[in-house]
């Protein structure tokens, strides 16, 4: 008889790392739910869906990301995504006894020293950040679960120009897609991403013939100058 394939439900599916996850070939049974299906803004919905698939993970990486202006523009809807929608995951994912897997950011970090590790106090510079830690709080409240504090950007990179005194850890989609699975039957807070480098000799070494620019003190709220993180237990993991 054949083994049956463990059961993932996998929010964000339309997103830029969403689409890259489907591409990528694992021994699980990932279910990518259209918004409709399941919209982290309505209980209902998230457990009818829920009731249906019975899966053993929840890996719960739909938000409002950028810009990063819709934050400042709009904070009902970052608040009601990010905030609100992650409450009520966890609250499925109490109730069903689902593993839950959180997507937060490096930008929990105050972004001022870098070189943060999990258990250093955070404090966001900007309100993408604090949405995301608004999240992180509800994740918190529930044993079952994994924060992954993760500096991730898509393949090829999307820029033509990239800021040369902003410090980051910026790994590509797909590299996270093969190692995501290594990761998820751990618990607490995991910082996720690459090599400690500006965002300019991360993007030089796909093309050499990117522009340097720099922040400006005008922009250091929505673009902190190193939100680095300590990457050293994310390496022993993802081997």
């Amino acid at each position: 008889m054949k083994k049956k394939k463990i059961k993932i439900i996998f929010t964000g599916g339309t997103g830029r790392f969403g689409k890259v996850l489907k591409k990528i070939k694992t021994n699980y049974d990932i279910y990518f739910p259209s918004r409709n299906e399941f919209d982290v803004t309505n209980l209902r919905k998230l457990e009818n869906y829920t009731k249906k698939i019975k899966p053993k993970f929840l890996i719960h990486a739909a938000a409002l990301s950028r810009p990063m202006e819709n934050h400042d523009k709009d904070i009902t809807k970052s608040i009601d995504t990010n905030i609100i929608g992650t409450s009520n995951i966890v609250k499925i994912c109490s109730k069903f006894k689902i593993k839950l897997i959180y997507f937060s950011t490096n930008y929990v970090y105050p972004a001022k020293t870098g070189n943060y590790n999990e258990k250093d106090p955070v404090l966001p510079r900007n309100r993408y950040g604090w949405s995301k830690l608004g999240g992180e709080a509800a994740v918190h409240m529930y044993k079952n679960s994994l924060i992954l504090r993760i500096c991730m950007t898509e393949r090829p990179f999307a820029y033509n120009k990239a800021f040369a005194n902003m410090k980051t850890n910026f790994i590509y989609h797909d590299e996270i897609a093969k190692i995501l699975f290594k990761l998820i039957s751990l618990n607490g807070v995991l910082n996720v991403g690459g090599k400690s480098q500006s965002i300019f000799n991360f993007a030089k070494i796909s093309n050499p013939r990117i522009k340097k620019i720099f922040v400006k003190k005008s922009q250091i709220k929505t673009f902190p100058l190193n939100s680095t993180m300590n990457i050293s237990k994310f390496k022993k993991f993802s081997k």
